[in-house]
């Protein structure tokens, strides 16, 4: 018998071309951005995303998947514990 509270877990896959534009998915939550740094929460734990003039492009809540387009220097993975709800912050680019 499943448990109907049990969220489905999610692939989580990032695709980076041409360390211009980066597509991401299996996001849970989004911690912060600016146009140095991504910090975001995945499936597989915290995200980090350096670089220069990045701007989050699209972000779906539903599918938990985003579109980042800049000058990609750094993709940093940090605690695999951390895997954040989605906060205010995510709902924005819903």
């Amino acid at each position: 018998m499943q448990d109907k509270n049990i969220e489905p877990k999610k692939d989580h896959n990032i695709v980076l071309e041409n360390r211009k534009s980066m597509s991401i998915s299996g996001i849970t939550d989004v911690d912060s951005f600016d146009e140095k740094a991504i910090c975001l929460y995945t499936q597989l734990g915290e995200l980090t995303i350096q670089g220069r003039e990045l701007h989050i492009d699209s972000m779906s809540v539903e599918s938990g998947d985003m579109t980042i387009t800049g000058d990609i220097w750094a993709v940093v993975y940090g605690d695999r514990d951390r895997k954040g709800p989605l906060s205010a912050i995510g709902r924005l680019f819903r």
